[in-house]
């Protein structure tokens, strides 16, 4: 008599940079999800999709949970919340190199009128001495009943397959949301975008805060048997486009390489990539500007 098959949701919580996006992409063996080291990376839930022979589990990695400072903040905090109410369980993830602060008390607020198991996830172990754990783990534990409280490493894998099996047990008998082969429910037209944001905040650092979006304006076949890719990269003032572009160009051909390159790895297929850069003064604060680019809390794509 085979095993029931098993299947759920599970949320993924924390505050920005805690690694919350290198889990999910070392979960499901391929990136879904942008990583940077600044914080407010992820603006939409990604959904990551890990299936086994018996079971399937959706994440969803929410964008960090902050104190909003406008209506982009706003709808990334709305976002990270409300998938709260729709899983089979929580991971609340934290930084073992970073003290618990107020941003994990707020979080904590919120897991506390939630009433799905939530796993406290001690993310960057590789990073510290292990004697540091214990302490660590104390300081959290005695905050919220935590279902059950897993030290890992996302990086190196770490513990990661252990909490996978935990989480197993816990899902209810249900249908395969998605295909074995299938590790995201977004289309190719969303990760190009995200692919080519990374390289951004990658080539930029410092000198271009959140204040940046992409959006693919299309993507086709062209006459030469190439994807033809062209996409507008979108910022508040002339200055960060001056600095995107950079001397003569070469920043921005730059970002378009290195974009170009990781598209053509995801999609096994030649890319042609042009990007163009355009200033929108205070798109952040502009609910239809939002809108357009994705960030809409009626539409998380």
């Amino acid at each position: 008599m085979s095993t029931a098959f098993k299947s759920g949701f599970v949320a993924i919580v924390g505050r920005p940079n805690v690694g919350k996006s290198t889990f999910l992409n070392r979960v499901v063996g391929q990136k879904v999800a942008i990583m940077s080291d600044k914080a407010q990376t992820t603006r939409n839930k990604i959904q990551g999709i890990y299936t086994t022979n018996e079971s399937q589990i959706v994440f969803l990695d929410t964008p960090g949970i902050h104190k909003p400072q406008n209506k982009l903040d706003e709808y990334m905090d709305q976002a990270a919340l409300s998938s709260l109410q729709e899983v089979e369980a929580v991971l609340f993830m934290v930084s073992a190199i970073e003290t618990r602060g107020a941003g994990d008390n707020y979080i904590i607020d919120q897991l506390k009128k939630v009433k799905t198991p939530v796993y406290l996830i001690i993310n960057k172990i590789d990073e510290v001495d292990p004697n540091q754990l214990l302490p660590i783990m104390d300081t959290y534990k005695k905050a919220y009943p935590w279902a059950e409280v897993f030290p890992i490493s996302a990086l190196k894998g770490n513990n990661v397959d252990q909490l996978l099996d935990s989480l197993v047990k816990i899902l209810p008998e249900g249908p395969q949301y998605y295909p074995d082969d299938q590790i995201t429910d977004h289309p190719e037209r969303f990760i190009v975008q995200e692919i080519i944001r990374e390289k951004i905040l990658e080539n930029t650092r410092q000198e271009i805060p959140h204040s940046v979006a992409v959006y693919v304006e299309w993507m086709r076949p062209n006459d030469a048997g190439k994807l033809q890719i062209e996409a507008s990269i979108i910022v508040e003032r002339d200055g960060q486009k001056g600095i995107i572009v950079g001397k003569g160009g070469q920043r921005l051909k730059y970002i378009s390489v290195g974009a170009r390159r990781e598209i053509e790895k995801l999609l096994g297929t030649k890319v042609n990539l042009k990007l163009w850069v355009h200033v929108q003064s205070g798109w952040r604060d502009k609910a239809t500007a939002l809108n357009n680019l994705g960030y809409s809390s009626k539409n998380d794509y």
